[in-house]
């Protein structure tokens, strides 16, 4: 008889704790995971200029708020120990409020809309997402379960004495989330079940009643150090309110925090002011609608940090979806670090931080994923995976007794050698160079070039391309070849030889150009030229749309542009984007469609200087281009 997920739990809860328990004995021995810094965003939406505030350089060496993309396991690692490379000190029993609006194993399939001119497609989740985004896993609600345990008991390490964690929820799994919970932080810390009632959606069916509510619960690290922020002692108003009394003088007071829940408005007293916070869900309509599916009210999130913290805290979200979470922590001047395995998500939280011109931040990612994506084909070693890439390119693995590493291959009858990189890993210039001195040393040389096999790319990737150009070629694994696997099989994707192997992307400018503006300043023009995206079928799309986006990239292909920015001074290391534009920011040019393709700059004149274009596309992939002017 198959086992019910009450008898289930105490297995996921035993499991999930030796997962977090290695963990933090990796971290302990001193395991790191770093963090890639691939932007420091330095908003600026003002087209005639430059970043305005302080030496990009000198913001580095203090606080910075952080995006990070990748899988929120590893990146609370990364936090939890700290990274020298990015200034970054251990954040261990340091986070004060901890918000989280996790999946809800609902069954859903996050799919993102992206509206091109004249047309609208729709991209399926990466590799890299289909577990960490897109709300499938693969024994339903115990995989669910499964994945929350160890990361709910890694936000538990982080948070500090007076701190807390938010854990919204539903229906769906809120009961059970609720059974990890007081496992992980102690029953005894349960602060409160906050209900977040709403009028939209959860339509009535035949069978059952509208859902209208999320659960939020509340839990505290150390109830001897927690407290709320709003005063609970009696509190006079200038005038009557709902609920409110008189006392003997005739004053009116109220004796509570929640006054009253409206049509998901509910109004909070603040020592005597009455300030009401719009909780109503993100509709088509609304002016805070970003165009995320998840996407939750600021008033409902702006109402829980104030509950919880105090201006200068530390603010987390590790699934950061719309990066709603962030951005209100940032309007009330809490520091944040936000989440999330989607490149949608990433792409939809920088420009809304941009747009509202927050405080200079890290865009940051993480190199190291781990093996969910492939689990559920049976190949389970990173080994394994890599000689079946071989085969489906066409390539031979080398005998042992010539090389024992399966990521290396070769064409037959050829002179080509080819590597293919782990799925854990971003290909990155590093790689390429790697890649270039295996083709001149690798079983003793000769090789007429090296073909590298990647899954994803480091931002730095077409500086290496253009390094390496004469000697490595870079091609895509397709982001749908795991979910083929498992429907079709090795055997049936070679005998139909459907798997192709696509060229990277790349971006072309028409035109830059340095020249004096006055003794002090140079004028740099930079103008767009064209974006190459070779084939559809590198991106995680249906057939129908595969065809609308050839006609797109045939006949407008810096549309696909969805976001570019400029590092005037690029050190070969850190970008520093100090100026940027967007699709939807009409500030520049009323297009919301389209990103303005030139920008006219003034910079501090130098004898030479290195200018770095970044592009990324609307699909999240990353290009750059590289000048030295003088």
């Amino acid at each position: 008889m198959k086992r019910s997920l009450i008898e289930e739990l105490p297995r996921i809860a035993k499991e999930g704790r030796k997962e977090a328990e290695n963990i933090l004995e990796k971290m302990n021995a001193g395991s790191r995971i770093s963090l890639q810094t691939n932007e420091i965003v330095l908003p600026c939406k003002d087209s005639s200029g430059l970043w305005k505030g302080t030496n990009p350089q000198e913001i580095e060496s203090k606080w910075c708020n952080r995006l990070i993309y990748g899988d929120n396991l590893l990146a609370m690692q990364a936090l939890l120990t700290g990274d020298k490379s990015s200034n970054l000190e251990a954040l261990r029993g340091k986070v004060d409020l901890i918000y989280i609006d996790p999946p809800f194993d609902s069954k859903a399939d996050y799919r993102t809309k992206i509206t091109l001119p004249g047309n609208e497609i729709t991209q399926k989740p990466t590799t890299f997402e289909q577990f960490g985004y897109s709300d499938l896993w693969q024994k339903g609600t115990v995989s669910y379960l499964e994945y929350m345990y160890p990361r709910l008991l890694l936000m538990r390490e982080l948070l500090s004495d007076k701190g807390s964690i938010y854990v919204h929820i539903d229906w769906h799994v809120g009961h059970y989330i609720k059974i990890l919970l007081d496992d992980i932080f102690g029953k005894e810390n349960f602060v409160n079940e906050i209900v977040w009632s709403y009028r939209s959606g959860g339509a009535s069916k035949k069978t059952s009643l509208p859902r209208k509510h999320d659960n939020i619960f509340f839990y505290c690290k150390n109830p001897n150090n927690f407290s709320i922020n709003f005063k609970t002692e009696r509190q006079y108003l200038e005038k009557p309110f709902m609920g409110s009394k008189q006392d003997s003088s005739g004053r009116y007071y109220v004796d509570t925090l929640l006054r009253d829940v409206f049509e998901g408005a509910p109004y909070i007293i603040n020592d005597t002011k009455i300030e009401q916070y719009n909780m109503r869900p993100v509709l088509n309509l609304s002016s805070e609608r970003i165009g995320y599916a998840t996407q939750k009210p600021e008033g409902f999130i702006k109402a829980l940090i104030e509950i919880a913290t105090n201006e200068g805290d530390l603010v987390c979200d590790f699934f950061g979806g719309s990066g709603t979470t962030a951005a209100v922590a940032e309007r009330l001047g809490r520091r944040w670090i936000t989440t999330d395995i989607g490149k949608p998500s990433n792409l939809v939280m920088r420009k809304r931080f941009i747009d509202m011109n927050a405080k200079p931040f890290l865009y940051q990612a993480i190199g190291d994923y781990n093996k969910e994506a492939f689990a559920l084909n049976k190949i389970n070693r990173v080994g394994n995976l890599c000689e079946v890439v071989l085969k489906l390119y066409g390539a031979l693995p080398f005998e042992r007794e010539r090389l024992d590493d399966r990521r290396w291959g070769y064409i037959k009858g050829g002179k080509t050698l080819v590597f293919v990189d782990s799925p854990n890993k971003f290909t990155s210039k590093n790689t390429l160079k790697k890649a270039f001195e295996a083709k001149n040393n690798l079983l003793g040389g000769g090789w007429s070039k090296c073909v590298v096999l990647s899954w994803n790319y480091h931002f730095d990737i077409s500086e290496g391309l253009e390094l390496y150009k004469d000697s490595v070629e870079v091609l895509s694994i397709p982001p749908d070849l795991l979910d083929r696997l498992r429907r079709n099989g090795l055997g049936k994707l070679i005998d139909s030889g459907s798997i192709r192997f696509t060229s990277l992307q790349y971006l072309t400018l028409k035109n830059i150009e340095l020249k004096s503006w006055d003794k002090e300043e140079d004028e740099l023009k930079v103008e767009l030229g064209n974006y190459i995206l070779h084939s559809p079928d590198a991106i995680p799309l249906d057939e129908k749309d595969k065809q609308t986006l050839e006609e797109i990239m045939t006949n407008d292909p810096l549309s696909l542009i969805e976001y570019w920015s400029i590092d005037p001074d690029y050190d070969g290391e850190t970008f520093r984007s100090i100026w940027q534009d967007y699709r939807q920011n009409t500030e520049n040019d009323g297009d919301a469609l389209h990103c303005v393709y030139s920008a006219t700059l003034r910079v501090s004149k130098k004898a030479e200087r290195t200018v770095c274009v970044k592009a990324v596309d609307v699909f999240g992939l990353e290009s750059i281009v590289i000048k030295k002017l003088k």
